[in-house]
């Protein structure tokens, strides 16, 4: 509990059995109520250790992707009774000890989403994110905050923590169920006019960490510049698009 609130990691995992543990022993325990994983049908241990460390687990059958898994976290979060959801990779590529400085953030009633930027305290680089990575993320993020209208020093971080109540207004199962769901969740945080704040957070690069190859953050990217778009024609009334329908009356 944080101010009397609920919180609820979220860990979307997919062969995260070597880095699971150490993930899993940063998160500042106190504060958190429930840890919750959702397995992507892995093809190693993850799901054997996530049972032995008493994380709760869902497993999916068949592979939903990143953005899948997420809403099945979601969901799940939701039903339990969760104020703020934290999502924390459980690929120990983010600081799971800056759990409490987030929720912190969306408890305090000024935020109903933060995102843990690579970016601010320029870092980036020096914990290992390759440079045709950083240089795509600061292109992406530049093109956003001119299209958008906002200032985010980045909008790629995976490590990111919701109020509920966004969640229960944004339609985010109607998002893909690949990488860019990100993206798009911020887009409609944007859209609905939802208050987005951040924090520094290091970040480390390691053979064991997750990360899409070229091919795939080539994908990713023509995403975001879709999603860009969409938000854009949305505003102007030449579309009208699921992921920018309200769910409910905020």
């Amino acid at each position: 509990m944080l101010n009397g609130l609920k919180v609820i990691v979220v860990m979307p995992a997919y062969n995260a059995r070597k880095t699971l543990q150490a993930t899993f022993d940063d998160l500042p325990h106190d504060v958190v109520d429930t840890v919750l994983l959702t397995d992507d049908a892995s093809t190693d241990a993850t799901v054997a250790l996530a049972k032995e460390l008493g994380i709760r687990t869902l497993v999916h059958p068949h592979n939903r992707g990143y953005g899948g898994n997420q809403k099945t976290c979601y969901r799940e979060a939701l039903a339990s009774g969760a104020d703020i959801i934290v999502m924390v990779h459980p690929d120990y590529q983010y600081s799971p000890k800056l759990v409490t400085a987030m929720a912190g953030m969306i408890a305090s009633g000024h935020y109903d989403l933060v995102l843990a930027s690579r970016i601010l305290g320029g870092r980036a680089r020096k914990g290992g994110m390759p440079f045709y990575k950083y240089v795509a993320n600061r292109v992406l993020t530049l093109i956003q905050n001119l299209f958008w209208r906002a200032k985010l020093s980045e909008y790629h971080t995976g490590f990111r923590a919701y109020s509920r109540t966004l969640l229960e207004s944004v339609p985010f199962e109607a998002n893909s169920d690949d990488f860019v769901f990100d993206n798009q969740i911020i887009g409609q945080a944007i859209y609905f006019g939802f208050s987005v704040g951040e924090m520094s957070c290091p970040t480390r690069y390691f053979p064991e960490a997750s990360s899409i190859n070229l091919r795939r953050s080539v994908c990713y990217g023509l995403g975001v510049l879709h999603t860009t778009a969409a938000l854009c024609l949305q505003r102007m009334g030449l579309l009208r698009l699921a992921m920018f329908s309200a769910k409910s009356g905020h």
